[in-house]
């Protein structure tokens, strides 16, 4: 059996009915639209939104203030005392270590490391972005800080 193949049930399928199509028809005349009325024009009815005289959600709610730029760079913080607790002395801080010690979620995103805490241990530090209190820090400890170029 190919695609081409397939059909639906019988009798589960109906022509579509065509309506303005003289007296005969069932649907002649008017076209199952009745005699006057908004409805019954072309394009008539009501737009979507509508709520009957009502002011609409899309009005009543707030509008978002300011700007939101796309090109805005958004880094993943890390503290150096998450690094003093799940690193041990020698080893290097990167992307892909940090995901595997469950820091962060995605090696996609841009890590900036911060510092906040004390650091303890000799590390060597390859990532994004760095504040100058961290690379203080690292480097009072023993390490280093590599940054990209």
């Amino acid at each position: 059996m190919e695609i081409k193949d397939l059909k639906p049930a019988e009798g589960s399928t109906h022509r579509k009915k065509r309506v303005g199509r003289g007296p005969a028809s069932g649907k002649g005349k008017t076209a199952g639209r009745g005699m006057n009325g908004q409805k019954s024009r072309a394009g008539g009815g009501k737009g979507n939104g509508f709520e009957g005289g009502q002011t609409p959600l899309a009005r009543r709610l707030p509008k978002l203030p300011g700007f939101r730029n796309p090109n805005k760079v958004y880094y993943i913080a890390v503290n150096v005392s998450r690094l003093d607790a799940k690193y041990d002395a020698g080893e290097t801080v990167d992307a892909d270590s940090l995901k595997a010690k469950g820091i962060i979620k995605h090696t996609t995103d841009p890590v900036k490391v911060l510092g906040d805490g004390e650091i303890t241990k000799a590390l060597t530090v390859k990532v994004d972005k760095i504040s100058a209190s961290a690379k203080a820090k690292i480097e009072a400890a023993g390490g280093k800080v590599e940054e990209p170029c």
